[in-house]
């Protein structure tokens, strides 16, 4: 088509992209409950105006980077365990693997600190696209049974909500609890040794 510009839908990505950056610099900052777009626009360098052509509010903005922080750490999640065959310990490593990850990243830690308001734990409940790749990682360890898989991966999603807000006395403390009270509901039956 003459006159369509082939390249708006990727300065849109990288616009988005752009002020999901800024976002996240501030949650590491300050109280994520507390971030306005006024500030989020300062610090993309954007003005309101434009920050709402991307983003319809505020929740919609965090629901955006929890979306885009997840994608990204599923792929990282998935390469880490793509060696791991028996399903009940990829089901272990992938939980041990997001509770590290989540920790290590300062903007998303920031979201389940014990002291601020657990929007980390509600945005987690309420996404469609987290419970839906916790579905199909579930689903790729052999169970067939879609609506069980889909309770699961909301089940799933919520103990990993629960360890970052209410985290176990240590790391070995945490994979013992995985091991002895998520692997046995949530990974198939046909995988037990």
């Amino acid at each position: 088509m003459a006159g369509t510009d082939w390249l708006a839908e990727r300065r849109t990505e990288v616009a988005a992209d752009r002020i999901l950056d800024a976002a996240a610099q501030l949650y590491t900052q300050h109280d994520p409950a507390s971030i306005g777009m006024n500030e989020i626009a300062r610090a993309a360098g954007c003005s309101r105006a434009t920050l709402y052509r991307y983003f319809e509010s505020r929740e919609a903005l965090r629901t955006a980077y929890a979306h885009r922080e997840t994608r990204r750490v599923a792929r990282q999640i998935m390469q880490e365990i793509h060696d791991v065959d028996d399903p009940r310990e990829r089901l272990v490593a992938s939980i041990t693997a997001t509770l590290r990850m989540v920790r290590e990243s300062p903007a998303l830690a920031a979201w389940f600190a014990a002291s601020r308001p657990p929007i980390g734990g509600e945005l987690a409940g309420q996404s469609e696209v987290i419970t839906a790749l916790a579905a199909a990682f579930l689903q790729s360890l052999g169970s067939a049974d879609h609506a069980a898989v889909d309770r699961r991966a909301r089940w799933a999603v919520r103990v990993i909500t629960s360890l970052l807000l209410f985290p176990g006395r240590d790391e070995a403390d945490e994979r013992a609890m995985i091991e002895d009270f998520v692997v046995p509901v949530v990974a198939p039956v046909s995988a037990s040794p």
